[in-house]
């Protein structure tokens, strides 16, 4: 078969693939696919001889896998149709295919440094920490982000989502060698794909959390993104919340310690939002409400978390400081700003500043608490960057911009990630769902369905002891990437000395 042919056959080996690698990712919750596939790219890899052959074969399989895993990023773009949705398709296919890079990158690096496939196992974890890090990061569809309905999933509290992530690769490669020559070799084989399918298959699940005494109640009020600011349903929106939170408890909980509202829970900027901030404290029965609002000065827009008091006062704010490009804010906007083009969740025609930085709120007798919005939760580092360890994580969140299930589903996946690397409980509040309650083991304990209207109240589990990823955070896994490509660095060398000898 010609070269070139049997080139493009990889190439679309891989292409198909990575799309059925997205199967891993909620909603499928298929992680033995989604390993079975990156076995078969570690095969397409071995018999790619060339290191652009084999960056193009990383590169179609990131493609293939994240244009399927990430087709929940053209509901944005619907929202405003008429605005924004001649972008959609440009956006999905640039951002797929940006980011894919870094894998074509990690592919043709691993083939020219050896042709064998073990430095994979440190190139690709690699090229998914600069996906995380650069250009402000984009760490969503990790493989470890699979994992969290299984036992695997645990090892995110000891060495985190690049460290899980680096682990599967190394199964994948070393169950991809071939199982022949001596019977020693074929039983070891046969057992570790045994032992592979053992983990992939078996659900993660242990006994109810400890709980506190306190009782957190979360909002959900299911405002479509389309409708949210609509002046004409904005008072429904607003009405519902206030009778959820006034709402007596459900059959068998208790009152509720703390009320929260989602991201962007009123339609009103803070500084015009008195009225409705005493409406809130007399549905809330001077019990403290966390909610999201948008925030302005005379120069800035922020998305922003208050906490109210018993008397309509604001007592502590958070500015959201992990901002969305092209969502929140826009790179370089003076000169894009003239072909019209803004961040489409910013309002008040700008976009938003980013606050100082992780910040915890003092809520009394629940403790402190480490409040995300929306994306932060996305960021392992922004979580470890706590400036001490919170009673518990809190994330409000408008996933009405993800649709109606792939997207909202898989940011829940990566809360519940956050909650295993911390050993912390985690209370969710959605705009649409899933509002839920995730213990420090990142099981769901309580939730409301996604696209639901209505409240949640739920007992705040207890934390675990303060997690050995909480307390290291990614130095760990840099360790082992640093002796890896000293290992890679000598065989290279080792090679150089023979071929010229």
């Amino acid at each position: 078969m010609p070269t070139v042919r049997r080139t493009w056959l990889r190439f679309a080996g891989a292409l198909g693939a990575g799309a059925v690698g997205a199967f891993g990712q909620a909603p499928y919750d298929m992680p033995a696919v989604m390993f079975l596939s990156v076995v078969a790219l570690v095969f397409l890899f071995r018999y790619s001889p060339r290191p652009m052959q084999a960056a193009a074969v990383g590169w179609g399989f990131a493609a293939g896998y994240f244009m399927h895993g990430w087709t929940w990023l053209l509901s944005p773009f619907m929202v405003d149709a008429e605005r924004y949705a001649w972008m959609a398709p440009f956006a999905l296919v640039l951002l797929c295919g940006g980011l894919a890079l870094y894998w074509g990158l990690a592919f043709g690096i691993a083939r020219w440094l050896s042709p064998r496939s073990w430095p994979l196992i440190i190139l690709l974890p690699t090229a998914e920490l600069l996906r995380g890090y650069l250009f402000t990061g984009f760490p969503w569809g990790m493989f470890s982000q699979g994992l969290v309905n299984l036992w695997p999933g645990q090892g995110l509290a000891v060495i985190g989502p690049y460290g899980m992530t680096l682990l599967f690769v190394g199964l994948a490669v070393a169950c991809a060698r071939p199982a022949s020559g001596l019977f020693v070799r074929r039983a070891g084989m046969y057992a570790l794909w045994g032992v592979a399918a053992l983990l992939l298959i078996v659900p993660f699940s242990r006994s109810e959390a400890a709980l506190t005494d306190f009782t957190i109640r979360m909002v959900q009020p299911n405002a479509a993104q389309k409708d949210k600011w609509d002046p004409t349903k904005i008072p429904e929106f607003f009405d519902r919340q206030l009778a959820f939170t006034s709402a007596p408890p459900a059959p068998g909980s208790r009152q509720p310690d703390l009320i929260l509202w989602s991201e962007t829970a009123i339609a009103w900027p803070l500084d015009l939002a008195q009225g409705a901030l005493d409406y809130i404290s007399v549905a809330a029965e001077g019990k403290p409400v966390v909610l999201g609002v948008q925030r302005r000065t005379e120069t800035q827009f922020y998305n922003s978390a208050i906490l109210l008091g018993d008397s309509a006062n604001v007592t502590q704010t958070y500015d959201k400081h992990h901002l969305v490009p092209f969502g929140e804010y826009v790179p370089f906007a003076d000169v894009v700003n003239r072909w019209g083009i803004r961040g489409i969740a910013s309002q008040f025609n700008s976009g938003f500043s980013a606050g100082p930085g992780a910040e915890l709120m003092d809520l009394g007798p629940l403790g402190q608490a480490l409040p995300l919005i929306c994306y932060e939760a996305v960021f392992a580092r922004d979580v470890n960057a706590a400036p001490e360890r919170p009673a518990f994580l809190m994330q409000l969140t408008n996933d009405a911009w993800f649709g109606k299930g792939q997207g909202p589903l898989q940011h829940l996946a990566q809360a519940r990630m956050r909650a295993i690397e911390q050993g912390l409980p985690m209370a969710r509040v959605a705009n649409t769902g899933v509002s839920a309650m995730i213990d420090p083991w990142g099981q769901v304990t309580a939730s409301l369905a996604l696209n639901q209207a209505g409240f949640l109240d739920a007992r705040l589990p207890a934390p675990r002891a303060a997690t050995i990823y909480s307390k290291l955070g990614e130095w760990p896994f840099l360790a082992v990437l640093f002796a890896g490509f000293g290992v890679l660095v000598i065989s290279r060398s080792r090679r150089s000395e023979k071929v010229r000898v």
